[in-house]
């Protein structure tokens, strides 16, 4: 078992995957007030990364200083109801969503040692109970997790959604592509897959919370 999955997990685990666009951080917001648990977007995580990275002239093939820098940033949980993630004892601010952080974030994203420092900070930041959206929480992170999502949607619907959301959503191709690399673009076993470009936000949430009810009463 990786290093990851060592941590023990305690507390109810709603994980979300899918690629980027798909519509992961508006449902994990979500549902984590309807069942008042801690939102962790593991994607701002790496994106620390990236803007750590731009800051200090680190390169996105530099794996050593990559993990150098991963090792050095501190991720916790406020104290907000739902807890958000907070790094370096700050809250994420617009920055990790510049156009120069989105150019690097999958390149800075793809290294395997960087990951399992990432992981294993994710399942620690979780294991007490979250909901935790990203692009490996149902396969490595929280294999164990309690309820388990995968949304999906054709590349252009999420172009456009991440076009309206901050820009850049010409490089949602290029993400996928090196996403893939990464991960596979696939549902883990025992996922929930929902086709968000069928989907208002409303119906998307709708049956979402109603298939986590489903699952949490009867104890998975």
């Amino acid at each position: 078992m990786n290093a990851a999955g060592e941590i023990r997990k305690h507390g109810v685990v709603i994980a979300i995957d899918g690629p980027a666009g798909s519509g992961k951080s508006t449902l994990a917001a979500g549902l984590a007030v309807r069942f008042d648990l801690p939102y962790v977007n593991t994607g701002l995580m790496y994106r620390a990364l990236a803007l750590r990275s731009i800051e200090r002239g680190i390169g996105p093939d530099d794996v050593e200083g990559l993990v150098r820098l991963s090792e050095g940033l501190r991720f916790q949980l406020g104290d907000g109801h739902p807890a958000v993630l907070l790094i370096d004892g700050e809250e994420p601010d617009d920055q990790l969503v510049s156009p120069e952080v989105e150019e690097i974030v999958s390149r800075v994203s793809r290294h395997p040692s960087v990951r399992e420092i990432m992981r294993r900070a994710q399942r620690g930041l979780g294991a007490e109970g979250c909901v935790m959206e990203g692009r490996d929480i149902t396969t490595v992170v929280f294999p164990d997790a309690d309820v388990k999502f995968f949304l999906s949607a054709p590349p252009s619907v999420r172009a456009d959604r991440r076009q309206q959301e901050r820009g850049g959503g010409e490089a949602v191709a290029e993400r996928d592509a090196l996403d893939r690399r990464t991960n596979p673009l696939e549902p883990a076993p025992g996922a929930h897959v929902l086709d968000t470009s069928a989907l208002t936000r409303d119906e998307m949430f709708e049956r979402a919370v109603a298939i986590a009810e489903r699952a949490l009463g009867e104890g998975r």
